[in-house]
């Protein structure tokens, strides 16, 4: 329950889009915060993102597929799995699955892009699936000059769900190289 509550006071505190979500939110005894509500606010949020960028967002019914959304940019469609970090661990990084319920990495029969949202910095990671298969798991250390994490080229690679080379060393909008 502490841990809970310690959340609870981050989302106030108005961390990111999240925050702003949460704080619009009429007070409710029975507002207890999980993970999978967690993880809602995190979608909620890739939604207002994306829609924001001009991607069209659709939600499949139910949550039996591996992905979260399918977004459409011109005529590319794109399986997208929307992940969240909270708080950052003592190294201060912060930790992201890169696996579904089967505990196995996912790959691209399964999705297209994996989307990490660092929730307390609002720090967006897009990444295409060719980087993702293979790795259950994925640390991100978006405010550390001194850490930086091998993946910070994806940080708001956003034209990698327009169809943009993922390959190229610079893909994310810090490179200035994709216009979205």
């Amino acid at each position: 329950m502490e841990g809970e509550v310690g959340v609870v006071a981050e989302i106030e505190a108005g961390l990111g889009l999240i925050g702003e979500l949460w704080g619009m939110a009429e007070p409710c005894a029975c507002r207890k915060v999980t993970g999978k509500r967690l993880g809602e606010m995190a979608e909620a949020a890739f939604v207002a993102k994306a829609s924001g960028l001009g991607f069209s967002v659709a939600k499949p019914w139910g949550d039996s597929d591996p992905y979260d959304f399918i977004t459409q940019a011109g005529e590319r469609l794109c399986r997208v799995q929307v992940k969240s970090a909270h708080r950052a661990g003592k190294d201060g990084g912060y930790s992201f699955h890169a696996h579904g319920h089967s505990l196995q990495a996912y790959d691209r029969d399964e999705i297209d892009i994996l989307v990490a949202y660092v929730v307390p910095v609002d720090a967006w990671y897009v990444f295409p699936v060719e980087v993702v298969q293979g790795v259950r798991s994925l640390k991100l250390f978006p405010g550390s000059r001194r850490k930086r994490s091998k993946y910070e080229k994806y940080r708001e690679a956003w034209g990698l769900m327009r169809g943009k080379d993922w390959k190229s060393e610079t893909v994310g909008l810090r490179a200035r190289s994709v216009v979205v």
